[in-house]
Parts: C-alpha cells; sequence; structure tokens
C-alpha cells in the first residue's frame, strides 16, 4: 500500500516543475503587455482627448450657425410668400375675385401666424404684418358687405305720419319695392355673373358667413316681413308683381287691386308668399355653401314667425262657422300641404310637420275652441244687454230646434220600427179623458228678447254637434253649458233678503224689471227641463250625465229670489206708508183721519201702479198672488191696528169702517192681469182666494158698525162668520173696545164662546 502511495505521489507531481516554469514565463508577459497598456492609455490621455474636445467644440458651432441660417431662410420664405399673397390679394379685389382674394389673405395670414411662432422671439416686423393682415381682413369684409348689399335694394313707403288712415296706411305700401340683383351686367365683363357665390364663399373662408347670413337675414327678413309678407298676408287686396331685368334680376312691388273680403283666403295667401320666396329663391338664395343652401339657413329664421302671421291673420278666420262647413276644409288642408312642399323644394322649410300644418289639420279642435268663444262673446253681449226689451209667450210658442238626423243605423231598421209603431197604435186605446194641449207648456208672460235670443243660441250651437267629432261635441256641450252658469252668476244676487232686496233695486231699478227676471229665469229652467235630452243621441257623453236637469232648481231659485226681494221692497214701502197713519187712533181728529185716509190711498194706489206694471208682464196666477200677498199685508196691518185699540168711540168706529170700506171697494179694482178689463172681472171676483184676511176685513167693517146683538148673532156660539175669523179673546177685545161696561155688553161678552 505503502508503494502504491508513493507511485500516486510520483505520477501527480512529477509534472509539477515544468507547469511551474511555463507559468512565470507567462506572468513575465503579462506584465510586459501591462506596460504597454499604461503607455497607450497615457499616450491617449494625453494628446487624442484634447483633439476630440477640439472637435466637438467645432461641431456645436457649426450645427448653431446652420440653425440659423435655416430660420432665417424660413423667415425669408414666408416673407416672400407674404409679400406674393398680398399682391395677388391685391389683384383679386380690384378684379372682384373675391374667392382669390379670400384664399390670399388666408395664405398672408398664415406666413404671419408662422413668423409669430419663430423661436418664441418678437421681431418688430411681425407686429406690422399683424396690423396690415387685419387691416387688410376689415377691408375685405368691408367690400364683401357692400357688395351684399347691392344684393337686395330695398324701396320703402315714408312713415313720417303719426296716425295714417287704414285706407291710406294700405295705399302706402303700393310705394315698397324689392330690388335685387344678380351682381352684373351683360356688359360688364370685369364683374362675374355669378357675384353672390363668390361673395358667400370668400364669407365663408373668412369664417363670416353665418354672421354675415343670420344678421342680413335678420334685417333683411324685417323689411321683408314688415313691408311686403305680412301686408301681402294681412290685406286682400295687395297682390305682389315680379318685373325681370335681362342679366340685372327682378324688381318685387306691392299693387292693389279691388275686393270685398275682410280676410285673405288662404290659397291667396299661399301664392302670393309663394310668388316672393320662389323669386328670391332663383335670384338669391339658390346658392350651396359647405353643402348647406342659403335658403336653409334664412328659412330657419323666417319660418316661425312668418307662419305665426299666416295662422294669426289668414287661418284663424279661415275657420268655418258651423260644422256643415268642416269638409270643405280639406281643401285649406291640402293647399297648406302643398304650400309646404312648395317651400321644403326651395329648402326654406325642413321636417315634416310645422305648427302650419298641424294647425290646419287640427281644424275640429280649433272650430270648437272658436265656435266657444264666439258663442261665449255673443252670451255675455246678449247678458249685459237692456231686459227692457220683451216679447210675450203664449203656450204655442216652441223654440225653433233644428230637424235633427235619426240616431239610427239605416234606413231598414227605421221601416222596421214605423211598422212597429203602427201595430201598437193600432193596438192601443184611446183614452177618453185628453189633456189639455197646453199641459206642461208656460204661460203667458213676457220675457227679454236678450233670453229668448240667448236660448236660440244655446239650441243653435248644440246643434253643431250633430256630425261633429267626439271632441268638438263634448266642446261646444260644456260651453253652452257654461252659458248658463254664467247667466246665473251675472244675474245671481246673495241669498240675505236686505242684500238681494238692495241688488235687485240697483240691477233692476223697477218691480217691472223684477218681474221680468223671475220669467226669464223661469223661462230658462223650464226649456232646461228637456233641452238635453233632445240632443242626447248625439252627445257623446256617458250615461248618468244630467245634462242641464240639475240648473233647473238653481234657475227657479234665482227667479223666485229676485221677485221675493222686489215684493219685500214693495211690503217695507207699503208698511211704511202704513206707520203715518198714527196707529189708526183717535180718528175722532180730523187731522188723524185725513193722516190716516192718506195712507190707505197711498197703499191703494201703490197697488194700482204695481197691477199696471206688472200687468201683461207676469203669468196670471203669478200676478194674482203677488198683487194678494201685498193687499193682504195692507189689510192684516191695519187689522191688527184695529185690534190693538182699547176703546173706540162711536166716530172712531164709523171713521174706521170707512177706511175699511174704502180698501173692500177698492181692492178688487187693482187685479187687473190683463189688458182686456171683461176679462179681469173672473179674477176681480176671486179675490178671497189670493187675499187670506179679506173675509176678516169684511168682517171687522161689519162689526164696526153692529150693535151687539147683531154681534153675538153673526158669532153664532162660535159657528158664524165671525167665528172663522177671530177667536174668542179677538172678539172680547173688539167688544169692549167698541161698547161700554153695562148688563148688555156682559150678556154679549158671556155668550162669546167656541
Amino acid at each position: 500500500t505503502n508503494e502504491e502511495v508513493t507511485d500516486m505521489i510520483n505520477k501527480k507531481y512529477i509534472e509539477f516543475m515544468p507547469s511551474m516554469e511555463g507559468a512565470e514565463e507567462l506572468l513575465d508577459q503579462v506584465e510586459s503587455v501591462s506596460k504597454d497598456i499604461d503607455l497607450l492609455k497615457s499616450c491617449i490621455e494625453n494628446e487624442v482627448q484634447q483633439n476630440l474636445h477640439d472637435a466637438v467644440t467645432e461641431y456645436a458651432k457649426l450645427k448653431q450657425q446652420l440653425e440659423k441660417n435655416t430660420a432665417v431662410i424660413d423667415l425669408l420664405q414666408h416673407l416672400q410668400e407674404f409679400d406674393t399673397a398680398i399682391e395677388e390679394y391685391h389683384r383679386a379685389l380690384q378684379e372682384k375675385n373675391y374667392v382669390v382674394a379670400a384664399k390670399q389673405h388666408g395664405k398672408a395670414r398664415a406666413s404671419v401666424d408662422a413668423l409669430k411662432a419663430w423661436k418664441d422671439t418678437e421681431l418688430p416686423i411681425v407686429h406690422a404684418l399683424s396690423s396690415e393682415i387685419t387691416i387688410q381682413r376689415e377691408n375685405l369684409i368691408y367690400h364683401l358687405g357692400e357688395e351684399w348689399q347691392k344684393l337686395a335694394v330695398w324701396k320703402l313707403p315714408s312713415t313720417k305720419s303719426n296716425y295714417i288712415s287704414p285706407i291710406i296706411y294700405v295705399k302706402s305700401f303700393l310705394k315698397t319695392a324689392l330690388h335685387l340683383n344678380r351682381g352684373g351686367s351683360k356688359g360688364d365683363e370685369s364683374v362675374p355673373h355669378a357675384l353672390l357665390p363668390s361673395i358667400l364663399q370668400a364669407l365663408s373662408i373668412q369664417g363670416e358667413l353665418h354672421k354675415k347670413i343670420k344678421l342680413f337675414g335678420k334685417n333683411t327678413f324685417w323689411l321683408l316681413f314688415k313691408y311686403m309678407l305680412k301686408p301681402l298676408i294681412i290685406y286682400p287686396s295687395l297682390v305682389v308683381e315680379v318685373s325681370s331685368q335681362p342679366e340685372q334680376g327682378a324688381v318685387l312691388s306691392l299693387q292693389c287691386t279691388e275686393t270685398k273680403a275682410e280676410h285673405p283666403d288662404p290659397s291667396q295667401v299661399y301664392t302670393k308668399v309663394l310668388t316672393v320666396l320662389k323669386t328670391l329663391h332663383e335670384h338669391l338664395f339658390d346658392v350651396s355653401i359647405d353643402e348647406k343652401k342659403v335658403s336653409e339657413i334664412l328659412g330657419d329664421l323666417i319660418w316661425e314667425e312668418m307662419s305665426e302671421c299666416i295662422i294669426r291673420e289668414c287661418l284663424v278666420h279661415s275657420i268655418p262657422a258651423n260644422s256643415s262647413q268642416l269638409a270643405e276644409y280639406s281643401e285649406v288642408i291640402k293647399q297648406t300641404e302643398d304650400f309646404e312642399s312648395s317651400l321644403k323644394e326651395m329648402g326654406y322649410l325642413a321636417g315634416d310637420s310645422t305648427d302650419l300644418l298641424k294647425y290646419a289639420r287640427n281644424i275640429n279642435c280649433h272650430f270648437a275652441s272658436k265656435k266657444c268663444q264666439d258663442v261665449i262673446v255673443a252670451a255675455r253681449k246678449l247678458m249685459t244687454s237692456e231686459m227692457h226689451n220683451t216679447v210675450k209667450i203664449t203656450p204655442e210658442y216652441k223654440l225653433s230646434i233644428p230637424k235633427l238626423p235619426s240616431p239610427s243605423g239605416g234606413e231598414k231598421e227605421r221601416k222596421e220600427s214605423s211598422k212597429k209603431r203602427a201595430h201598437y197604435d193600432q193596438q192601443s186605446l184611446e183614452n177618453e179623458k185628453q189633456l189639455s194641449p197646453n199641459t206642461l207648456c208656460l204661460p203667458v208672460c213676457r220675457i227679454s228678447e236678450s233670453v229668448q235670443q240667448l236660448m236660440e243660441l244655446a239650441i243653435q250651437t248644440l246643434s253643431e254637434v250633430v256630425g261633429s267629432s267626439p271632441q268638438c261635441a263634448v266642446q261646444l256641450f260644456y260651453t253652452v253649458r257654461n252659458i248658463f252658469h254664467l247667466f246665473y252668476d251675472v244675474r245671481s244676487s246673495d241669498e240675505d233678503s236686505e242684500t238681494c232686496a238692495l241688488n235687485t233695486a240697483g240691477r233692476c231699478g223697477a218691480p217691472h224689471l223684477a218681474a221680468i227676471q223671475h220669467n226669464n229665469c223661469m223661462f230658462i229652467a223650464h226649456h232646461l227641463l228637456t233641452l238635453g235630452f233632445q240632443f242626447k243621441p248625439h252627445l257623446p257623453l256617458k250615461d248618468g250625465v244630467a245634462y242641464f236637469v240639475d240648473l233647473v232648481p238653481g234657475f227657479r231659485r234665482l227667479g223666485a229670489r229676485c221677485f221675493v226681494a222686489q215684493m219685500n221692497v214693495q211690503k217695507a214701502e207699503m208698511l211704511e206708508r202704513l206707520s203715518t197713519a198714527r196707529n189708526f187712533s183717535n180718528l175722532d181728529d180730523e187731522d188723524n183721519y185725513s193722516v190716516a185716509s192718506k195712507a190707505i190711498r197711498q197703499v191703494i194706489h201703490q197697488l194700482r201702479r204695481l197691477g199696471k206694471v206688472w200687468q201683461d208682464v207676469l203669468p196670471v196666477n203669478i200676478y194674482c198672488k203677488a198683487i194678494g200677498t201685498l193687499l193682504n199685508t195692507a189689510i192684516s196691518e191695519l187689522i191688527n191696528k184695529i185690534m190693538m185699540l182699547e176703546d173706540i168711540s162711536n166716530v172712531d168706529g164709523e171713521r174706521l169702517r170707512t177706511l175699511c170700506q174704502t180698501i173692500i171697494e177698492e181692492g178688487p179694482l187693482v187685479f187687473n192681469p190683463l189688458p182686456d178689463e171683461n176679462k179681469n172681472k173672473k179674477y176681480q171676483e176671486e179675490v178671497p182666494v189670493y187675499v187670506k184676511k179679506w173675509m176678516t176685513l169684511k168682517e171687522i167693517s161689519m162689526v164696526l158698525n153692529a150693535n151687539l146683538q147683531e154681534i153675538v148673532d153673526r158669532w153664532a156660539e162660535g159657528k158664524g162668520p165671525l167665528a172663522v175669523e177671530f177667536s174668542c179673546n179677538e172678539m172680547k177685545s173688539l167688544i169692549r173696545a167698541l161698547f161700554k161696561n153695562t148688563e148688555r155688553r156682559a150678556a154679549a161678552l158671556a155668550k162669546i164662546v167656541k
């Protein structure tokens, strides 16, 4: 094993010495190369580095000089471009080649903008060039504006006078003229024929097109609308005349024709407006700029106001007055559609549906609105008219209701229904007792003519619902209801009796008008009962609608309240007159008797005056009840005063009886409901029916002139006529006042029992 170790060591280290010697030689070579490298590095640092720094410095100087030279060349190029553009600009401007001038001005402006951005350095020449380019821009816009103004030249009428009569005002428009120039003449070759496109394109290049068009549109349309379009729309006598001038353009002027029409026809208005706009389109506005026509730009400015004027001054007045003319209005709708189609073709109008066409197509709604407005105005005029003008209403009077078409389906159904009615008529048995033809009719009376016309207006309005659209029919129906609501509000007064009396005296002014107001309300209430049901088959209303029946109680209360208020006024006057009679006491004094007699005479005179005022105005039964109530008030007051007397002398009794006899004799004569005196006797004989205290007055008149035995006999143990009118205490009190306290009076008082 030792041998093996020894062999291994010998084999491993036998070549150690040669390897070591080779490594030492290699180390010497490396040290030699390292010395050479250090020497080379030292040489580079001392010589090459210095030369390289000098070269870099030289390169930077050359680069800076190159940039300066390049900038100067660019500056000179921009100046050259500016100078060339300005020269071309002036040449084109003199030749009125505005498109070239605008483009060259744009190039010059671009050169100036490039100079402004040069190295962020402000050069004195740049300020001068900027000022020059601004001046030339304004100069170009000024020339374009001047040429623009020459395209449309107005000749306007003078408006110096503050007031002008309508006829002169219409004729003043005959001086209006609009000259449309194409921009050149045939002999003038220096001016392009189509000047407008050149002007518009130049303005577009300068960015002033929309601003100028809007300004031109506002000014020109204001003149066009005020002095040409609006007069043509408003006045049917004015027409437009177009006269052409070769190679120059056209002249629009207004002419006057004779016509009796108050408002223009829509077709005439459309024709006149289209004539003006077509001429403007042919000579000015048929030009496209930036893929948009000038007419379209101006159309946006003029359409709204022009359409409103056509609606307000023309279409509103063309709305039919009645529903039978609605079918003919389709022609106006067709004309409106053609009018808008023509405007769309020329570019003035964009879109499918406009306010003008919507207004024309919505004729049913406008017809109903106009009809309702006219009806309300007419109704209010009737309500505020004088009530004195009256007409006589008789039981034979009937409202003239037009013949309405049958709501049934067809002729076959009508024939079947007529056959059924004939069959039932044959089977029915006629009643022996027939109602009077005047049953449920208004009694003879007088009403205001305006109220009769108001009811006829309501019926005429309701007749318009036949054949109308459901919306129109409902609107007309509620308009008629509003008429009666308005009448009620105008004529209505407060519930308080005193206020009502004052209102009646102030509004009616006399018993005559109070009676007419009563009749008016009853007349309306009477016809409202059936008015709605006569038109029910033609009204698209749901079941359960009251129509006009719900208004009837209100009108009846209104009429009754007004008349009762007047009755209270008359009662107050009557009681005031009777209050001057000094309680009808001490009539043995001539002064007292004279005052009492005068009071009775005044009451009779008041009743006679009322009888004359209400004669042939109030219905007979209302007349008799009213006069009877007032007479009963006077009699009751007289009886009450007599019953309050504690001592009645023979002279007092005689004179009291005279006063009672005056009323008994003259009282029936105030019942004159009819102008024919012979016919009034019937009502004068029926005074006890209308005057409750009439028999009481007769009995007290008898008592004032009777002895005790006659009084006892008429009492008849509580079964006689005196017992009917007086109570025991009242009769005893009256006997004590008339007779002295004697045994006979005591015996008579003992017999006054029931």
